[in-house]
């Protein structure tokens, strides 16, 4: 375990200014490849509890797969995410998680994801011909002397359109934010998940005082969480309600959405039906808006790859402006500069960049003893970033490590552990391949359509915190229409 002596280090905090000066997992970014270790990198954070960020994928195997019910997540972690998403499979644990993802695999399995394609498709187009309408509206008119390219904030437009795939996939409903960003569920959405400093306030306060308490602080930010997740819970029992009706009145199930299919294995009471609803609704549609946002930067910065991408796209799948012509999982398999785009995209920009686990038990990783209560790092903006498991150029934008020969599941990395995006073993995420197929669809369509650069190519973007790492202030892009697609 490495103890190497620390800069900036606090007697009584640690690496606590550090970590609260900078973006989320930007510091561990760092650790991994400065500091020598053998798997577990010791620091300190506030009034000097320690913590062991994970590096290496021998003691990421113990931590996610053969120990991982010795490891849970953190108390104030469950409590702070479960008032927005639930206490659904994300939040569960030990015999409750394990009963909750057998019942649930059923909805995420491939042979059911792939009939969910043409939503994915249809959604996408409906986004797409929404997007090309605000450029159009920025056009200049002929013989109008303005040049200026049209400007797209493009984190907001894969936000409503994911909203409305996991509507419409999750709960067989459209709750039409693409047409309509001022929706009740896309306006409660957009106010909680867009933390401001009163929030990082009150988070910092958690540290000290019984978290019922601070959330009875009359401050705007908690009336704001209090009222979204009443209103997104009604919304969830509301709609689980009218899908048992309407299953009630069929003599067999044809739905193919999620919730369709978790009513079906009779597991779930109503109550944890609708906090699954509330993890899926908040949880997989703001991180696979962010990888979108994250994937157009990186395509944005690295042009000849989006052109390379583009001519795939356009070679083999059909017009996006046609939704009634949807594509099936053959037709995306036939893209493998796609998948490798994405593979690359979700590398170095994973939507979540960091997580937590306590030792719920005195045990051990690496041979090195953790004793119970002992906070555990699990840090994909880290391990993602190690050039121990990705070579000298890991912080590169380089699609073409996932097309060598062996390598599209991969990326060259010898294990996959070198890859923490979406976790591993029993509690890795279960939407994987749903969100990677929503993402590269999107992708897909955005790309195939639209020329795309950056409004200010020289800015790199502040990282603001919260469920997810986005832009803190949008993405803007130029956006130019191309035709023949």
């Amino acid at each position: 375990m490495s103890r190497s002596f620390w800069t900036g280090n606090s007697f009584f905090h640690g690496q606590f200014a550090t970590i609260f000066a900078e973006p989320t997992g930007k510091p561990q970014q760092r650790w991994i490849n400065e500091i020598p270790n053998d798997g577990l990198i010791r620091y300190r954070s506030l009034f000097n509890e320690e913590r062991l960020l994970i590096t290496t994928p021998k003691a990421l195997g113990e931590v996610l797969v053969t120990k991982n019910y010795d490891f849970v997540k953190p108390a104030l972690m469950r409590d702070g995410l479960g008032q927005l998403l639930g206490v659904g499979i994300l939040l569960a644990e030990g015999d409750e998680h394990k009963l909750q993802r057998k019942n649930l695999m059923p909805a995420f399995a491939y042979r059911h994801i792939k009939d969910l394609y043409p939503i994915f498709w249809s959604k996408t187009s409906e986004m797409i011909k929404a997007v090309t309408s605000a450029v159009r509206s920025q056009e200049p008119s002929p013989g109008s002397e303005v040049t200026k390219a049209p400007i797209i904030e493009v984190g907001e437009w894969s936000s409503r359109a994911t909203l409305d795939i996991i509507g419409v996939a999750g709960m067989g409903q459209d709750f039409g934010a693409i047409e309509d960003p001022t929706t009740e569920l896309s306006t409660t959405y957009r106010k909680v998940l867009r933390p401001n400093r009163q929030a990082k306030m009150l988070g910092l306060l958690s540290l000290f005082i019984p978290r019922w308490i601070v959330r009875r602080i009359p401050v705007s930010r908690n009336d704001d969480m209090y009222n979204a997740a009443k209103t997104i819970r009604i919304i969830c029992r509301q709609l689980i309600q009218q899908k048992k009706q309407k299953l009630k009145a069929k003599d067999r199930r044809d739905d193919i959405d999620i919730i369709s299919v978790a009513l079906e294995s009779g597991g779930f009471t109503e109550e944890n039906l609708v906090d699954q609803m509330m993890t899926f609704l908040a949880a997989g549609h703001e991180t696979t808006a962010t990888a979108v946002t994250w994937g157009l930067y990186a395509l944005c910065q690295d042009t000849s790859s989006q052109t390379r991408l583009r001519e795939e796209i356009r070679a083999n799948l059909p017009s996006i402006d046609n939704a009634s012509t949807p594509i099936t999982d053959q037709e995306l398999d036939r893209l493998p500069f796609l998948h490798a785009v994405c593979n690359e995209i979700l590398r170095l920009h994973a939507p979540v960049p960091i997580t937590q686990r306590q030792a719920a038990k005195d045990t051990s990783i690496c041979n090195q003893f953790v004793p119970k209560g002992t906070r555990i790092i699990l840090c994909p903006w880290a391990v993602n970033f190690s050039k121990e498991l990705w070579g000298s150029n890991a912080h590169e934008f380089r699609p073409e490590r996932w097309m060598q020969q062996g390598t599209a599941k991969t990326g060259g990395a010898e294990s996959n552990y070198a890859s923490l995006t979406f976790l591993h073993g029993p509690r890795s995420c279960i939407g994987q391949a749903f969100a990677k197929a929503e993402f590269e669809i999107l992708m897909a369509g955005l790309v195939g359509k639209f020329e795309m650069v950056l409004e200010e190519p020289e800015k790199i973007p502040e990282i603001r915190g919260g469920i997810t790492a986005r832009p803190k202030d949008g993405l803007k892009v130029k956006m130019k229409i191309l035709e023949g697609w």
